[in-house]
């Protein structure tokens, strides 16, 4: 397998113009919106909107849902103008696909990885949806905790197959300081993060975004030496 020179990068729970800004200017790849109204980074659809129109080309506006109906995730998605859909809640591959097929998005499905987990079941979890649905795009690795993501813990990374590794977004307690040892030691297609890059609980501080894609970017420049 080619070995992955650039680590993409998803700056998640953005819900300010200043945020969009910020993320941008330091390079990720992906920003993601939060569509669940118990969390701290709810955004509406209209909010959305008017943040989805500052991207410029080639950074992807994802939508986070939890255990959403596919019509309301297809009515969001609509209005706020997403190009990925992201589930987080306790969707079966079945729900994902039919709010993937009303919108005719793909889609990237959140785990929570606790430590009751084993390799062989995040495998099983992936050929689930795969199997499920043609816009099935990855697995989104988190840590379990209470609710549904933004829990800023993390898991154990030595669980997740090699094999899988290269498809899989991680997430869960990732911040500038632990970005180069999990890149090193799991090698993901991207990161994810939303706390480690927050001042307080949904306030995001542009510093630490800056900080947080730098060590990505330092990361994979120690991995991929001229």
């Amino acid at each position: 397998m080619t070995m992955i020179s650039r680590t993409r990068i998803k700056i998640c729970g953005l819900s300010k113009p200043e945020d969009i800004a910020a993320a941008v200017e330091a390079g990720a790849d992906a920003v993601g919106l939060v569509f669940y109204a118990k969390s701290p980074r709810y955004v509406t659809p209209e909010q959305a909107a008017a943040l989805t129109a500052q991207l410029p080309p080639y950074v992807t506006p994802v939508g986070l849902f939890v255990n959403a109906a596919p019509e309301e995730v297809a009515d969001i998605a609509r209005q706020a103008g997403i190009g990925l859909l992201q589930f987080h809640g306790d969707e079966s591959p079945e729900a994902c696909g039919a709010a993937a097929e009303a919108t005719r998005l793909p889609f990237t499905r959140a785990v929570r990885i606790g430590p009751d987990f084993a390799p062989a079941d995040l495998l099983e979890f992936e050929f689930r949806y795969r199997a499920a649905s043609g816009l099935f795009r990855g697995l989104i690795l988190d840590a379990l905790v209470d609710g549904y993501g933004g829990g800023g813990k993390v898991f154990d990374w030595s669980l997740i197959p090699k094999e899988l590794a290269p498809r899989v977004v991680l997430s869960g307690g990732l911040s500038a300081q632990n970005a180069a040892e999990a890149i090193r030691l799991v090698r993901p297609y991207a990161v994810d993060v939303s706390s480690g890059v927050e001042r307080a609980k949904g306030i995001k501080e542009p510093v630490k975004i800056r900080e947080f894609i730098d060590a990505v970017r330092r990361a994979d420049a120690a991995l991929n030496p001229l």
